[in-house]
């Protein structure tokens, strides 16, 4: 009995995931907020502090975020089978348009009603990853030290120049540091 009811529970994380590949367009940094919803709102896998955590650890990981998410949520909650099931159903849905289009996009690639609908997702993508970056500040920025680093981080991309890897590390970096002379205050 109980390996039937984990097998249910498995098939419906696999469901969830598959569904959620299936409808989200754009991937990655634009299935966040369907995600946080999935996972929060919609199913209580996760409270929106672990959302932050599941979203901080799959970008620092290499690889797409949205797999990354999957595999971590599906981990969290029954182990590798989880991650597997998770991972595997957010995938199948990309892999299959993606061979499609391939097939098709070749012989209609220079049509204009195709490209217009490519124009108009990517502008949506870009407004859902706005979404994303908008939902995550509210839930960590709530220090001025935090909005300085967020602000620095972002100068130091978008007008610097500066490599995203090095800026993460120097951050890191910068909060230890904080945190370090935080705990040496409240100790004494």
């Amino acid at each position: 009995m109980k390996n039937k009811g984990e097998v249910k529970e498995l098939a419906s994380l696999f469901a969830a995931f598959l569904k959620l590949g299936l409808f989200t367009i754009g991937g990655g940094y634009a299935m966040i907020p369907q995600m946080q919803h999935l996972a929060v709102e919609e199913h209580g896998w996760l409270t929106d502090e672990e959302v932050v955590d599941c979203i901080a650890v799959s970008q620092s990981l290499p690889g797409i975020i949205a797999i990354n998410m999957a595999t971590y949520i599906g981990r969290k909650l029954y182990g590798m089978k989880g991650a597997v099931c998770a991972t595997v159903g957010v995938v199948i849905p990309s892999f299959v348009i993606i061979s499609l289009i391939v097939l098709v996009l070749g012989a209609i690639g220079e049509n204009p009603w195709l490209q217009g609908a490519f124009l108009g997702v990517k502008a949506a993508v870009c407004g859902l990853i706005l979404v994303s970056a908008v939902r995550l500040g509210r839930q960590v920025l709530r220090t001025p030290f935090q909005w300085v680093l967020m602000l620095g981080a972002l100068a130091a991309i978008a007008f610097a120049g500066i490599n995203a890897v090095w800026v993460i590390l120097a951050a890191a970096l910068l909060g230890i540091i904080y945190s370090s002379i935080r705990s040496g205050k409240e100790v004494r």
